[in-house]
């Protein structure tokens, strides 16, 4: 059975934002000619996410809304006191956007059935961005027939 890999980047803003990667993961298995399988698809930070949900705007906004309420960038964090442990310069206060990460995903395997994606009607494949703005990476990886 092959095995196909691939990075794909997403730049992203700051803060928490929602990007809809389905047609980047599309487009890999069309460029790998797999008709039956599933898809790997990793998020290789630890502060990002991975969902499969809808895409739709309000509804995205709602999850913002609804993660900032599970870890609030205003309270306090052990992982904020930056002067006790040995960071980088630029080391940001994000010990949320860890958090938030930890409720979610860190990958999806996903079923290809006749050459697509076997999602559903509204279902999307998102990337979730909870601290940037950065270049981000994501791990796709096909296996199949």
């Amino acid at each position: 059975m092959p095995i196909f890999n691939k990075i794909i980047e997403v730049e992203t803003t700051s803060g928490i934002n929602i990007y809809n990667i389905t047609p980047q993961v599309k487009d890999f298995i069309a460029e790998t000619g797999i008709k039956n399988g599933q898809v790997l698809v990793f998020s290789r930070h630890t502060t990002t996410a991975l969902a499969i949900n809808e895409d739709e705007e309000r509804l995205l906004e709602d999850i913002k809304v609804f993660l900032n309420k599970l870890a609030p960038a205003s309270d306090r964090y052990l992982h904020n006191d930056l002067h006790l442990r040995i960071v980088p310069e630029d080391e940001p206060i994000n010990a949320h956007s860890h958090l938030m990460a930890m409720m979610l995903n860190n990958s999806e395997i996903i079923p290809i059935a006749d050459g697509n994606l076997a999602l559903g009607t509204w279902q999307s494949v998102l990337f979730f961005e909870l601290d940037g703005a950065r270049k981000r990476t994501i791990f796709l990886q096909i296996s199949g027939e």
